[in-house]
């Protein structure tokens, strides 16, 4: 099917200005002539009724049609209709200046002119019904040619200014789309390798600039996610690539010589190294879907239970005391496997750094529900609070036991589950060990 309207923006705005402001043009010019034409029709209608009025009350007052003419300086100009064919204006009939009005009998049938444009007509009839007046005035000359005259300009103008909106519709357009060139052209040139490139935004202050704003801060986004992305990859690899060589170099020492070592040892050390990278592939796969933002079934959670449950079930760990103090019973609405494993980290990072004590804390505050866990160890420097949710990230120098070190995902995870459930967690300011703060909100 063909097309009807242009391919181009500025084609089909100047077309629909130009239309629409046809009709809106010609629809003003037809109610304004026909406003001025019928402007002229009171002054015309008001001498014709003076004159039919005038007429009948002489007539009304005996005085025979025959000695009107005398009242009339014009002389003769009344015509008294006998027959039908006399005086009938079934059809239009103009006037003229020496008969302004007529006098018609009884038997005559009267039918108001019609189609001249010119004259505007008034009929009376005399109280006993003998005779009816018909009186005809024309309109004012000048009126009728200023009424002529506005006509002829506006057949000109509208068509003129119809085209003109829609020419400057189209420079306009033109001279808008021009910007949006700019950015198409400076988004086209932008390669994988350089997303640190922006548009260019132009100082108009409009929609335009607007639209190059939000390009940037899509570019921005999308070059913060590639970063992301690269670092994710290269970290994974690394954390993937120490155990992989560890088991490599024990099965080739074990295959070269199998009579020195025991191989049940060397087996034990695989499969604690198979252990570690099965747990880090499936916090990676977690991580993928949590950057995805794949739905997870959601329902009603009591933290509560949750926590209780958890700190039952957990095993203990010689030196390390883990508490509970429930100041409420808060419900959230959420995955309850995933909040579980928020907590699970937070326990299990607190536990690795703590002296002797650990206390998970459950509360209300502002419509939400506060998960606070805390330890007693060395706590977290200020400059590092935001780094502890980076990926792969481990405060050895401060926190860290080499041989008890996790893969530096647990605290990442815990954020991004806190995030996907319209959440945050962050490292609340403490004077002894560490405290990480969870809000979620009441269902």
């Amino acid at each position: 099917m063909a097309r009807i309207l242009p391919r181009s923006t500025r084609w089909r705005v100047a077309l629909f200005a130009a239309l629409a402001s046809a009709v809106v043009l010609g629809l003003g010019s037809f109610w304004f002539v026909s406003a001025l034409q019928s402007s002229l029709e009171p002054n015309a209608g008001a001498r014709a009724s003076d004159k039919v009025d005038t007429l009948v009350a002489l007539l009304n007052s005996g005085v025979a049609p025959a000695d009107v003419p005398q009242r009339y300086p014009k002389g003769g100009g009344y015509l008294i209709g006998r027959q039908a064919a006399d005086c009938s204006l079934d059809s239009p009939k103009r006037f003229s200046g020496d008969q302004p009005v007529q006098v018609y009998a009884p038997d005559c049938v009267i039918v108001q002119p019609f189609g001249l444009d010119d004259q505007v007509y008034r009929t009376a009839r005399t109280k006993d019904g003998r005779y009816a007046v018909v009186s005809a005035e024309k309109l004012d000359p000048v009126g009728l040619e200023t009424v002529a005259t506005a006509r002829q300009i506006l057949w000109g103008a509208v068509p003129a200014a119809s085209l003109f909106i829609g020419a400057v519709a189209w420079f306009a357009v033109r001279r808008s789309l021009r910007a949006v060139g700019t950015i198409r052209a400076e988004v086209d040139g932008i390669r994988a390798r350089d997303l640190g490139r922006r548009v260019p935004v132009p100082d108009s202050g409009d929609e335009i600039t607007e639209l190059a704003v939000t390009m940037n801060a899509m570019l921005a986004r999308l070059d913060e996610s590639v970063r992301r992305q690269s670092q994710f990859t290269a970290d994974a690899s690394h954390e993937l690539r120490t155990p992989l060589a560890s088991m490599r170099t024990q099965l080739e020492v074990q295959l070269a010589h199998p009579d020195r070592l025991d191989w049940r040892r060397s087996f034990e050390n695989a499969v604690l190294d198979v252990s570690r990278m099965e747990t880090l592939t499936a916090d990676l796969l977690l991580l993928s879907k949590l950057d995805a933002d794949q739905p997870a079934g959601a329902g009603r959670i009591a933290l509560a239970d949750l926590v209780t449950g958890h700190v039952a079930a957990r095993p203990p760990r010689d030196g390390v005391e883990v508490r509970t103090e429930i100041h409420a019973e808060p419900v959230v609405r959420g995955h309850a496997g995933r909040l579980e494993r928020v907590l699970r980290n937070l326990a299990d990072n607190a536990e690795r750094h703590a002296g002797s004590r650990v206390t998970i804390t459950l509360a209300e505050a502002g419509g939400q529900a506060v998960l606070t866990v805390r330890d007693d160890g060395p706590g977290i420097p200020a400059e590092h609070r935001e780094r502890v949710f980076d990926r792969f990230v481990r405060l050895d120098d401060d926190r860290a036991r080499e041989d008890e070190g996790g893969s530096g995902l647990g605290l990442a995870i815990a954020a991004e589950i806190a995030r996907t459930h319209g959440g945050s967690l962050r490292v609340a300011e403490s004077t002894s060990g560490a405290w990480l703060e969870l809000r979620l909100p009441l269902a």
